[in-house]
């Protein structure tokens, strides 16, 4: 029995990653942006994500919610997070359109992260996401990190001028 048991573990160490090996060598998984998500990647990819952030998400924005915070996190946003996260009440960029997984569009719809801790937001904007196209802004000063996280936590209640810097349309190279 023992030996039977053995057999069948050794045997499965053997022929899963032999398996994935195959599965991968042979063309089965695409690379191509079209392709669809593997089983269990979105779960995978949310559980590391969460894992990875940790307890960093418990910091608190040490930036005052003002009118003045949320223009330049608006502002920071047209620079650096249009591009593939959009803007209110406009189509997709050609970028955002051919990411894979797609860019949430922050600013309108389900995809907004106003329930999200200050603390991951920020997290996120300095870490970047592995395997998602999502770079890290570590190098842009600390507050306006913490600018770009207080605009997305207000993203459904923003004043109208930070509104009106975001409905500008975005000048897309050809």
């Amino acid at each position: 029995m023992k030996v039977l048991v053995l057999g069948v573990l050794v045997g499965l160490l053997v022929l899963f990653p032999l398996s994935v090996y195959l599965y991968v060598r042979l063309g089965f998984l695409s690379l191509a942006t079209t392709a669809r998500p593997l089983p269990l990647e979105e779960f995978l990819a949310k559980t590391a994500l969460h894992a990875s952030i940790g307890s960093a998400a418990d910091r608190k924005n040490p930036l005052a919610p003002t009118e003045e915070n949320l223009l330049a996190g608006a502002k920071e946003y047209r620079d650096y997070c249009a591009v593939c996260h959009g803007l209110p009440g406009q189509p997709k960029t050609p970028f955002a359109a051919g990411m894979f997984p797609p860019a949430p569009q922050l600013l309108e719809g389900p995809s907004m992260v106003t329930d999200d801790l200050d603390g991951a937001t920020f997290w996120k904007i300095s870490n970047g996401i592995r395997l998602s196209g999502m770079p890290r802004f570590d190098t842009m000063p600390e507050s306006a990190r913490w600018q770009l996280t207080m605009l997305l936590k207000n993203a459904d209640k923003l004043p109208l001028p930070a509104q009106a810097i975001l409905r500008q349309p975005l000048a897309m190279p050809r």
